[in-house]
Protein backbone atom coordinates (compact mmCIF):
# COMPACT_ATOMS: atom_id res chain seq x y z
CA UNK A 1 0.00 0.00 0.00
CA UNK A 2 1.46 3.38 -1.02
CA UNK A 3 1.76 6.41 1.31
CA UNK A 4 -1.33 8.26 0.00
CA UNK A 5 -3.45 5.16 0.61
CA UNK A 6 -1.99 4.73 4.10
CA UNK A 7 -2.70 8.36 4.92
CA UNK A 8 -6.38 7.92 4.10
CA UNK A 9 -6.84 4.92 6.39
CA UNK A 10 -8.74 5.39 9.63
CA UNK A 11 -6.63 5.85 12.75
CA UNK A 12 -7.75 2.46 14.07
CA UNK A 13 -6.85 0.52 10.89
CA UNK A 14 -4.87 -2.65 11.53
CA UNK A 15 -2.75 -1.92 8.44
CA UNK A 16 -1.18 1.03 10.26
CA UNK A 17 -0.07 -1.03 13.26
CA UNK A 18 3.30 -2.22 11.80
CA UNK A 19 4.34 1.35 11.01
CA UNK A 20 3.29 2.64 14.42
CA UNK A 21 5.02 -0.27 16.17
CA UNK A 22 8.28 0.28 14.26
CA UNK A 23 8.30 3.98 15.08
CA UNK A 24 7.50 3.30 18.72
CA UNK A 25 10.34 0.79 19.13
CA UNK A 26 12.87 3.15 17.56
CA UNK A 27 11.65 6.20 19.47
CA UNK A 28 11.68 4.58 22.90
CA UNK A 29 15.33 3.63 22.38
CA UNK A 30 16.35 7.20 21.59
CA UNK A 31 18.16 9.26 24.27
CA UNK A 32 15.79 12.17 23.59
CA UNK A 33 12.99 10.10 25.13
CA UNK A 34 14.80 8.73 28.16
CA UNK A 35 12.28 8.21 30.92
CA UNK A 36 9.30 7.92 28.56
CA UNK A 37 7.84 4.42 28.88
CA UNK A 38 5.00 4.54 26.34
CA UNK A 39 3.98 6.46 23.24
CA UNK A 40 0.39 6.31 22.07
CA UNK A 41 -0.89 5.17 18.70
CA UNK A 42 -2.51 8.51 17.93
CA UNK A 43 0.56 10.52 18.92
CA UNK A 44 2.85 8.52 16.64
CA UNK A 45 0.40 8.68 13.74
CA UNK A 46 0.84 12.47 13.62
CA UNK A 47 4.53 12.04 12.80
CA UNK A 48 3.98 9.19 10.35
CA UNK A 49 1.37 11.12 8.37
CA UNK A 50 3.59 14.19 8.35
CA UNK A 51 6.32 12.14 6.66
CA UNK A 52 4.17 9.94 4.41
CA UNK A 53 4.71 6.84 6.56
CA UNK A 54 8.47 6.80 6.08
CA UNK A 55 9.39 5.48 9.53
CA UNK A 56 12.96 6.79 9.40
CA UNK A 57 11.86 10.31 8.48
CA UNK A 58 9.02 10.19 11.02
CA UNK A 59 11.52 9.25 13.73
CA UNK A 60 13.76 12.17 12.75
CA UNK A 61 10.77 14.53 12.94
CA UNK A 62 9.68 13.12 16.32
CA UNK A 63 13.15 13.55 17.79
CA UNK A 64 13.41 17.07 16.36
CA UNK A 65 10.10 17.85 18.05
CA UNK A 66 11.43 16.52 21.37
CA UNK A 67 14.69 18.52 21.05
CA UNK A 68 12.76 21.66 20.16
CA UNK A 69 10.52 21.31 23.25
CA UNK A 70 13.57 20.69 25.44
CA UNK A 71 15.54 23.61 24.01
CA UNK A 72 12.62 26.08 24.05
CA UNK A 73 11.06 25.77 27.51
CA UNK A 74 10.20 29.48 27.53
CA UNK A 75 7.70 28.68 24.75
CA UNK A 76 6.77 25.01 25.07
CA UNK A 77 6.23 24.83 28.83
CA UNK A 78 3.50 27.47 28.99
CA UNK A 79 0.63 26.54 26.69
CA UNK A 80 -2.14 28.48 28.37
CA UNK A 81 -4.64 30.39 26.21
CA UNK A 82 -5.71 32.34 29.29
CA UNK A 83 -2.17 33.77 29.55
CA UNK A 84 -2.54 35.46 26.13
CA UNK A 85 -6.27 36.17 26.25
CA UNK A 86 -5.72 39.91 25.90
CA UNK A 87 -3.89 39.38 22.60
CA UNK A 88 -6.49 36.93 21.33
CA UNK A 89 -9.24 39.42 22.09
CA UNK A 90 -7.53 41.92 19.77
CA UNK A 91 -8.64 39.70 16.83
CA UNK A 92 -5.02 38.83 16.15
CA UNK A 93 -5.48 35.20 15.12
CA UNK A 94 -7.98 32.66 13.87
CA UNK A 95 -8.29 29.27 12.26
CA UNK A 96 -10.95 29.91 9.65
CA UNK A 97 -14.09 27.80 10.07
CA UNK A 98 -13.97 26.29 6.56
CA UNK A 99 -11.11 24.30 5.04
CA UNK A 100 -9.86 25.21 1.58
CA UNK A 101 -10.61 23.25 -1.61
CA UNK A 102 -7.85 20.72 -0.84
CA UNK A 103 -9.00 20.12 2.73
CA UNK A 104 -6.20 22.16 4.34
CA UNK A 105 -6.81 24.17 7.49
CA UNK A 106 -6.46 27.92 6.89
CA UNK A 107 -4.78 29.98 9.62
CA UNK A 108 -4.91 33.78 9.73
CA UNK A 109 -2.53 36.09 11.58
CA UNK A 110 -3.03 39.88 11.69
CA UNK A 111 0.33 41.24 12.77
CA UNK A 112 -0.92 44.81 13.13
CA UNK A 113 -3.15 43.67 16.01
CA UNK A 114 -0.06 42.68 18.00
CA UNK A 115 1.18 45.59 20.10
CA UNK A 116 4.85 44.80 20.85
CA UNK A 117 4.72 47.08 23.90
CA UNK A 118 2.15 44.77 25.50
CA UNK A 119 3.10 41.35 24.20
CA UNK A 120 6.51 39.81 23.63
CA UNK A 121 7.33 37.82 20.51
CA UNK A 122 7.63 34.72 22.69
CA UNK A 123 4.06 35.17 23.94
CA UNK A 124 2.88 35.75 20.37
CA UNK A 125 4.62 32.61 19.15
CA UNK A 126 3.01 30.61 21.96
CA UNK A 127 -0.33 31.38 20.30
CA UNK A 128 0.91 29.70 17.12
CA UNK A 129 2.21 26.72 19.04
CA UNK A 130 -1.07 26.29 20.93
CA UNK A 131 -3.06 26.38 17.71
CA UNK A 132 -0.65 23.92 16.10
CA UNK A 133 -0.99 21.47 18.99
CA UNK A 134 -4.79 21.66 18.80
CA UNK A 135 -5.15 21.19 15.04
CA UNK A 136 -2.43 18.53 14.88
CA UNK A 137 -4.86 16.28 16.77
CA UNK A 138 -7.30 16.45 13.83
CA UNK A 139 -7.00 13.49 11.47
CA UNK A 140 -8.07 15.55 8.45
CA UNK A 141 -5.41 18.17 9.21
CA UNK A 142 -2.77 15.47 9.54
CA UNK A 143 -3.79 14.33 6.06
CA UNK A 144 -4.23 17.68 4.32
CA UNK A 145 -1.92 20.02 6.21
CA UNK A 146 -2.39 23.75 6.61
CA UNK A 147 -2.01 27.06 4.81
CA UNK A 148 -1.27 30.35 6.51
CA UNK A 149 -2.28 33.91 5.67
CA UNK A 150 -0.09 36.57 7.29
CA UNK A 151 -1.60 40.04 7.10
CA UNK A 152 1.52 42.11 7.80
CA UNK A 153 -0.16 45.49 7.63
CA UNK A 154 1.13 47.49 10.59
CA UNK A 155 4.46 45.63 10.82
CA UNK A 156 6.95 48.06 12.36
CA UNK A 157 10.41 48.31 13.89
CA UNK A 158 8.96 47.44 17.29
CA UNK A 159 7.86 44.05 15.95
CA UNK A 160 11.19 43.43 14.21
CA UNK A 161 13.19 44.16 17.36
CA UNK A 162 11.18 41.54 19.25
CA UNK A 163 12.12 38.78 16.79
CA UNK A 164 15.67 38.00 17.86
CA UNK A 165 17.91 35.75 15.70
CA UNK A 166 17.49 32.98 18.29
CA UNK A 167 13.69 33.17 18.20
CA UNK A 168 13.72 33.42 14.41
CA UNK A 169 15.67 30.16 14.22
CA UNK A 170 13.20 28.47 16.56
CA UNK A 171 10.24 29.63 14.48
CA UNK A 172 11.95 28.52 11.29
CA UNK A 173 12.69 25.10 12.80
CA UNK A 174 9.05 24.52 13.77
CA UNK A 175 7.87 25.52 10.30
CA UNK A 176 10.29 23.24 8.48
CA UNK A 177 11.29 20.16 10.46
CA UNK A 178 10.24 20.10 14.11
CA UNK A 179 6.45 19.86 14.18
CA UNK A 180 4.11 17.13 12.84
CA UNK A 181 2.12 19.29 10.43
CA UNK A 182 2.54 19.85 6.71
CA UNK A 183 2.72 23.55 5.76
CA UNK A 184 1.17 23.59 2.27
CA UNK A 185 1.39 27.30 1.61
CA UNK A 186 2.17 30.71 3.12
CA UNK A 187 0.43 33.84 1.85
CA UNK A 188 1.91 37.24 2.73
CA UNK A 189 -0.27 40.28 2.32
CA UNK A 190 2.62 42.67 2.95
CA UNK A 191 6.27 42.41 4.06
CA UNK A 192 8.08 39.06 3.57
CA UNK A 193 9.75 37.29 6.49
CA UNK A 194 13.42 36.96 5.48
CA UNK A 195 14.50 34.35 8.03
CA UNK A 196 12.54 31.48 6.52
CA UNK A 197 14.43 28.51 4.96
CA UNK A 198 14.33 27.81 1.22
CA UNK A 199 11.89 24.91 1.65
CA UNK A 200 9.34 27.27 3.20
CA UNK A 201 10.14 30.16 0.82
CA UNK A 202 9.08 27.95 -2.10
CA UNK A 203 5.57 27.82 -0.62
CA UNK A 204 5.27 31.58 -0.09
CA UNK A 205 2.94 33.72 -2.18
CA UNK A 206 3.37 37.48 -1.84
CA UNK A 207 0.14 39.36 -2.55
CA UNK A 208 1.08 42.93 -1.65
CA UNK A 209 -1.54 45.43 -0.49
CA UNK A 210 -4.07 44.85 -3.31
CA UNK A 211 -4.73 41.24 -2.38
CA UNK A 212 -8.47 40.63 -2.53
CA UNK A 213 -8.52 39.28 -6.09
CA UNK A 214 -5.26 37.34 -5.88
CA UNK A 215 -6.24 35.57 -2.65
CA UNK A 216 -9.34 34.27 -4.40
CA UNK A 217 -7.04 32.47 -6.84
CA UNK A 218 -6.01 30.24 -3.91
CA UNK A 219 -9.01 30.21 -1.56
CA UNK A 220 -12.68 30.04 -2.44
CA UNK A 221 -14.87 32.95 -1.37
CA UNK A 222 -16.72 31.00 1.39
CA UNK A 223 -13.39 30.24 3.09
CA UNK A 224 -12.20 33.86 3.41
CA UNK A 225 -13.59 36.48 5.83
CA UNK A 226 -15.51 39.41 4.39
CA UNK A 227 -12.60 41.79 5.03
CA UNK A 228 -10.36 39.70 2.77
CA UNK A 229 -12.70 39.63 -0.20
CA UNK A 230 -14.53 36.48 0.81
CA UNK A 231 -18.05 35.50 1.76
CA UNK A 232 -17.32 33.94 5.14
CA UNK A 233 -17.90 35.35 8.62
CA UNK A 234 -16.24 38.62 9.63
CA UNK A 235 -12.74 38.87 11.09
CA UNK A 236 -14.15 39.54 14.54
CA UNK A 237 -16.40 36.49 14.37
CA UNK A 238 -13.71 34.05 13.21
CA UNK A 239 -11.10 35.36 15.67
CA UNK A 240 -13.45 35.15 18.63
CA UNK A 241 -14.63 31.69 17.58
CA UNK A 242 -11.05 30.39 17.54
CA UNK A 243 -10.27 32.16 20.81
CA UNK A 244 -13.16 30.22 22.36
CA UNK A 245 -11.82 27.00 20.85
CA UNK A 246 -8.39 27.61 22.38
CA UNK A 247 -9.90 28.44 25.76
CA UNK A 248 -11.83 25.16 25.65
CA UNK A 249 -8.50 23.42 24.95
CA UNK A 250 -6.76 24.93 28.01
CA UNK A 251 -6.62 21.63 29.89
CA UNK A 252 -5.36 19.66 26.88
CA UNK A 253 -2.65 22.21 26.10
CA UNK A 254 -1.39 22.34 29.66
CA UNK A 255 -1.15 18.55 29.69
CA UNK A 256 0.84 18.65 26.43
CA UNK A 257 3.21 21.20 27.97
CA UNK A 258 3.67 19.14 31.13
CA UNK A 259 4.16 15.72 29.51
CA UNK A 260 7.85 14.84 28.88
CA UNK A 261 7.11 13.82 25.29
CA UNK A 262 4.01 15.92 24.62
CA UNK A 263 1.94 12.74 24.29
CA UNK A 264 -1.16 13.18 26.42
CA UNK A 265 -2.91 10.06 25.10
CA UNK A 266 -0.28 7.56 26.23
CA UNK A 267 -2.21 6.27 29.25
CA UNK A 268 -5.39 5.90 27.22
CA UNK A 269 -3.65 3.77 24.61
CA UNK A 270 -1.31 1.86 26.90
CA UNK A 271 -3.97 -0.62 27.95
CA UNK A 272 -4.93 -1.32 24.35
CA UNK A 273 -1.30 -1.75 23.36
CA UNK A 274 -0.62 -4.22 26.14
CA UNK A 275 -3.70 -6.23 25.23
CA UNK A 276 -2.68 -6.37 21.57
CA UNK A 277 1.00 -6.93 22.54
CA UNK A 278 2.01 -4.45 19.88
Amino acid sequence: MNPPELTELADESEELVPYVSSLRRAALQAPELTGVRALSHGFLLKFLRARDFDVELALKLLLNYQRWRRDSPEISSCLSPVSVLGLLREDYHSVLPLRDHSGSRVLLYRIGQWNPKDWSAIQVFRVSLMTSEVIARETQTQRRGLKVIFDLQGWCLGHALQVTPSLARKISSVLSDAFPLKVRGIHLLNVPLPFLPDKIRQRIHVHGSDYTDSLLDFFSAPVLPLEYGGEGPSIQEVCQAWTNQLLQSESILQKVAAHPAGDIDSKKYLGKLLLKKV
